[in-house]
């Protein structure tokens, strides 16, 4: 097995993300991109998807450009990774746009390409995983921490990216997540 642009992603999201800690956890960022790989390895060997997993969130999360990562590690793994880049809202703070990025989000998930949307379920099934795990341990405290504050929100969120990513639903990976947003939001059926 080649995985020689494995291993570059990981090294490239290791600096991207060096010193910036997930948001109210208190472990290093590059846990999540870590874990999104793992999951996107449960669905396929592709090592430019597993790339693409490792480097879902620098060019929303840092100031790395999207032709940067054209530049280091080819089309396909570049157009994976803005696939799954959220964009911002001009002359909106994240709290004021929170909707209509999620809504956004959840469309292009929708029409995306059967990859791209392998790679969100690596991002999203880690989401899930520690919103269950923090759920569990601090209940509606955990709220707190994220730009919308009512549950109702985020279930309307992760519901809508379980209708738009069930092309996966004979995945492992899909079965988890839909059983983890049930856990936390209450079964709909």
């Amino acid at each position: 097995m080649d995985s020689t642009i494995l291993d570059k992603a990981l090294h490239f999201a290791v600096d991207a993300h060096a010193n910036t800690e997930r948001r109210g956890k208190g472990f290093p960022y590059i846990v999540h991109p870590l874990e999104a790989v793992a999951i996107v390895a449960t669905i396929t060997p592709d090592q430019e998807m597993l790339a693409a997993a490792a480097l879902h969130d620098v060019v929303e999360d840092t100031d790395i450009s999207i032709d940067t990562i054209r530049e280091e590690f080819g089309d396909r793994v570049a157009c994976l990774v803005d696939s799954e880049s959220e964009q911002k809202v001009e002359g909106k703070s994240e709290t004021e746009s929170w909707h209509e990025r999620k809504q956004a989000a959840i469309n292009r998930l929708a029409n995306a390409s059967h990859d791209a949307k392998i790679i969100a379920m690596g991002d999203k099934l880690s989401n899930m995983r520690a919103i269950y795990r923090d759920y569990n341990e601090i209940g509606d405290e955990l709220w707190k921490i994220f730009h919308a504050k009512d549950p109702k929100d985020h279930e309307w969120h992760y519901r809508g990216l379980l209708k738009s990513l069930e092309e996966l639903a004979d995945t492992f990976a899909y079965k988890e997540f839909e059983e983890l947003v049930d856990k936390v939001f209450g079964k709909t059926k």
